[in-house]
This record gives structure tokens, C-alpha cells and sequence, in this order.
């Protein structure tokens, strides 16, 4: 587990007044940015946010690969301390990690995964002949994961990635990606998903019904928002927006993310017990 984590690599928002009612864990995606307007929105409305870089920073992998998931219970140990209740809210990679570690860490009562995955995949790669990874390690040991298809080629110069995600789940076979499969059925606590059906980074939509389908087959109820006309950016109410330009597809009309995030609010608001 690591032993400590880099001042650099945290950025922690109080809420006004005594309230430390619900500690969340703000995890970015592949950007691998501080979600510091992330973390600012969510203390607005009362809770305890700290914002996690988990790769690319200090001491960190350059690259999200092999990431230690005890990097996550040892974020939530910081919220421990004077928070009632702990939740992760994460997007794309973000909501990845947080699902695995909510599996694996019973303290978690609350996951808001933003365009989620119910599987957990193969990490990047710097070179076209590095060795295939996970993206993720648990005590030592690599979590199994789903590969990439590497014959996958864009059809555009500006690529759209939801497909080389849907390819690889085809090419890798039922059985690894059943063995990547996120148990979230597991999970006892409360499970927010939210995801935009014109995704074009990963098919989020597709999977938040998979897990949430998964999750009623054991009794569990799972609240799922999604608008079939968002893409892959979620932005929340009050949230200081990133900058949401990339090299690569993300779906969605003008607007999408911000009308997602108000539509996903008040479910989020409930489940981590906001004001």
C-alpha cells in the first residue's frame, strides 16, 4: 500500500460551516487532471471533496497502468478521519476505479460512476511492443482485464474510440470478459450511474445497463440516468468546466455535457446526502 501521497497529487475542498457529513473522492479519467471544479461543486453543496491525481504526477505512473487500487483506500483513510460517510464519484477511468475499490473496500457507501465501464481493461501502453497490463493491481497482483484489440485502426483522423472498446470485447472472447467483470453486485451500497448514449470514448450507456441489470438480479436497485443525446463529459451544476476540446471524439450535441450533469444532479445530490 503506498505509504503516503504527494501533497501535489491532492486537492481537498471543505463545505461551509461544522458539516463533515460525506466525504467523496473526486477521480478524474484519462486526463489525469486534479477535478479541482469537480471537487469545489460538491463541498458548494456540503460535502467533504478531495480530488485525487492517481497517475501522471508526483511519484506516480506516467501512464494509467498497473495502478495500485490501495492508492484509493489510502485517499479514503484521509476522509476517515472526520467524514460519516464515504463515496467515490469518478469519470470514465475514474468511475473504473471507483467501482474496484468499492468492491473491495466496505467503508464505501456511495459511487456516482460517471460514464462507466462494467469491465476493467487493459492498461496504456507507451510502446506498440510493451507488454500487456492491467490497468489496475490489487495486493500485487494484476486485476484481470480486458485486452485491447491492437489491429484495431481509426476510421478518422479525429477517432472515435467506442469502437476499438466494442472490437475488443468481440476479439477477446466471452470468457475474459467475464473474468474482467466488475462485481458490482457486490456492492451493497447506493450506485449512481450516469452516461450519455452517443458516447463516442466507450459505450458507457451499454455498460451502466449491464451493471445495473447485473445489480437486480441480486436484489439491488441501481439508479441509472442517461440522455440519448450526451456524449462522454459530464459536467455537474456549479461545476467550473474543464476544457472539454480533445484530439478524439466524444459524442453528445451542444450542451450535452452540462444538460447531463443537471439531469444526473438530483439523484447525486440524494445519494451522497448533499444540501
Amino acid at each position: 500500500m503506498p505509504a503516503s501521497i504527494a501533497a501535489s497529487n491532492l486537492y481537498r475542498a471543505e463545505p461551509t460551516g461544522s458539516a463533515r457529513g460525506t466525504g467523496v473522492l473526486v477521480l478524474a479519467g484519462s486526463s489525469g487532471r486534479l477535478d479541482v471544479g469537480r471537487a469545489d461543486a460538491l463541498a458548494a453543496a456540503g460535502a467533504t471533496a478531495l480530488a485525487l491525481r492517481w497517475f501522471g504526477g508526483e511519484g506516480q505512473p506516467p501512464v494509467p497502468c498497473e495502478i495500485e487500487l490501495e492508492l484509493f483506500v489510502a485517499a479514503l483513510d484521509l476522509l476517515a478521519a472526520d467524514c460519516e460517510r464515504l463515496a467515490i464519484l469518478g469519470l470514465s477511468y475514474g468511475a473504473e476505479a471507483a467501482l474496484l475499490t468499492a468492491v473491495r473496500d466496505s467503508r464505501v457507501s456511495t459511487v456516482v460512476a460517471l460514464a462507466p465501464t462494467d469491465v476493467a481493461w487493459e492498461g496504456q501502453h507507451q510502446h506498440d511492443d510493451d507488454p500487456r497490463l492491467s490497468k489496475w493491481t490489487w495486493r500485487g497482483e494484476g486485476v484481470p482485464f480486458v485486452p485491447l484489440d491492437r489491429e484495431w485502426v481509426p476510421a478518422l483522423d479525429r477517432p472515435a474510440f467506442a469502437p476499438l472498446y466494442l472490437q475488443s470485447r468481440a476479439s477477446a472472447g466471452a470468457d475474459a470478459v467475464e473474468a474482467a467483470r466488475i462485481p458490482a453486485e457486490t456492492f451493497r451500497g447506493t450506485l449512481v450511474l450516469v452516461a450519455g448514449e452517443d458516447d463516442q470514448v466507450w459505450p458507457g450507456a451499454q455498460a451502466a445497463r449491464r451493471i445495473a441489470a447485473s445489480r437486480a438480479e441480486a436484489g439491488l436497485a441501481t439508479h441509472v440516468v442517461i440522455d440519448a443525446a450526451a456524449g462522454h463529459p459530464v459536467v455537474l451544476p456549479g461545476e467550473t468546466p474543464p476544457d472539454l476540446r480533445r484530439g478524439y471524439q466524444v459524442g453528445g450535441d451542444e450542451g450535452a455535457p452540462q444538460r447531463l450533469g443537471a439531469l444526473a444532479w438530483p439523484a447525486i445530490r440524494e445519494a451522497l446526502h448533499l444540501t
